[in-house]
């Protein structure tokens, strides 16, 4: 198992396969780097790769871009990853329509898609894309099965944060047959230029926490899932916020084949393109040895 030395288990590996992407959503943290890479791994090399992960105790794997559905070897890419408990995908869904299936097929647990309004018109002129082919690609994943499905909606201040209640219902519609999808309500991060549209999702939360059946806490980030009798809305709160913090178990990789240690940091990437065998694993080791906090608090050690 992978420790490191503020005493937090990594169990999570989330590996981005494509810096490019087919929108162009002007809040996107792009995995925290925002210079393009056009020098992506290789299906094999992201097999290395996730395979040393696994024998050093990751459980969990998410493919993330960019968009991953650009990759025209995305399929093989899936096949290619060895089997963890899941192996999960970040997608716009303006292409998943034609790529649901084989991606079951291929070894794809679920995905998560990201809509932050019902509205076509406010959608294209935050992503300038199609929602239509959002929706298309959202039944498509239903279908296949790829669920439970997280929609990721990035709340924005007088953007989107009064759309909460319609993107409840519009999951509580889905989910009139079973829980195929989860609203996972995300803090917008306070990068250069997005301060002005920073909300505090506190205030969404209490609202919901007051209807809630039960509410959990997972061990990931405390994040908290409120149950309702149409579905489960989940909060993410990174913001300022010491024990989102402490309690993460997630380690990056770059499209270009670089550990990243932490969303919030670039100081410390460790790179292990081309590097096989023992030394990929000791620089595994090295990359978790970097890993602290970005928010520590009254917890700084």
């Amino acid at each position: 198992m992978l420790i490191d030395r503020f005493n937090r288990k990594i169990t999570n590996l989330r590996i981005s396969v494509t810096d490019r992407c087919n929108l162009n959503c002007f809040y996107c943290h792009k995995e925290g780097i925002f210079q393009r890479s056009e020098n992506e791994l290789t299906s094999d090399e992201i097999k290395e790769i996730t395979t040393a992960f696994k024998e050093l105790g990751i459980k969990k794997v998410k493919i993330t871009g960019g968009e991953p559905l650009l990759r025209n070897d995305i399929v093989e890419i899936v096949q290619k990853i060895p089997k963890f408990d899941e192996v999960s995908m970040t997608t716009n869904g303006i292409l998943l329509e034609k790529y649901a299936f084989d991606l079951k097929e291929s070894g794809l647990s679920r995905v998560n898609i990201s809509l932050d309004t019902l509205n076509g018109e406010k959608f294209k002129s935050l992503t300038g894309g199609d929602i239509e082919k959002v929706f298309s690609g959202l039944a498509c994943a239903i279908d296949a099965g790829l669920t439970p499905i997280k929609l990721n909606m990035v709340i924005m201040k007088e953007i989107n944060e009064n759309e909460v209640r319609d993107m409840i219902k519009f999951i509580f519609k889905l989910n009139k047959n079973g829980i195929n999808v989860i609203l996972q309500l995300i803090e917008l991060l306070k990068l250069p230029g997005l301060k002005k549209h920073y909300f505090d999702i506190g205030i969404i939360e209490r609202e919901v926490a007051r209807e809630a059946n039960e509410v959990r806490i997972r061990s990931m980030q405390r994040r908290k899932q409120y149950y309702m009798d149409g579905g489960i809305i989940e909060f993410v709160r990174p913001v300022d916020n010491t024990e989102f913090c402490f309690n993460c178990n997630r380690i990056r990789v770059t499209a270009d084949g670089k550990i990243k240690p932490c969303l919030l940091r670039n100081d410390n990437l460790v790179d292990i393109r081309g590097v096989k065998g023992k030394e990929l694993r000791n620089r595994i080791m090295k990359a978790i040895n970097l890993r602290e906090p970005y928010f520590k608090g009254p917890c700084d050690v």
